[in-house]
């Protein structure tokens, strides 16, 4: 897995970088074929009383893109959301892409008797 964590307009710390990884584990524990990840941070020049701090990430599935953003006055706060954003994204591609239609035990008991 590629991760690339950048900033715009703000330079990312180690300490923002541990948190984003730190919150990044908790998404990809339920699904573990993500090919590449990609985390955009970035303070947006605004009037103060906007929110200013950005978070966004597009994870590289197999076979789909998941694109998820989210803003905030606090960075933190801004993560914190986007990740859970990101959390129910990906728990639903996972159900989509798991095989619903299997057979049945009361049909399979049928058919070999």
């Amino acid at each position: 897995m590629n991760l690339t964590i950048s900033g715009h307009h703000l330079e990312v710390t180690q300490a923002l970088r541990e948190y984003v990884l730190n919150k990044l584990s908790r998404v990809l524990r339920h699904f573990d074929q993500v090919v590449d990840v990609n985390v955009l941070l970035t303070v947006e020049k605004q009037k103060e009383k906007d929110r200013r701090q950005r978070a966004e990430v597009t994870l590289h599935v197999k076979g789909r893109e998941i694109f998820c953003e989210n803003s905030h006055e606090d960075l933190y706060a801004a993560i914190d959301e986007l990740m859970d954003k990101l959390d129910r994204q990906v728990c639903r591609h996972k159900d989509r892409v798991q095989n619903h239609h299997h057979e049945s035990a009361k049909r399979m008991d049928l058919s070999a008797g």
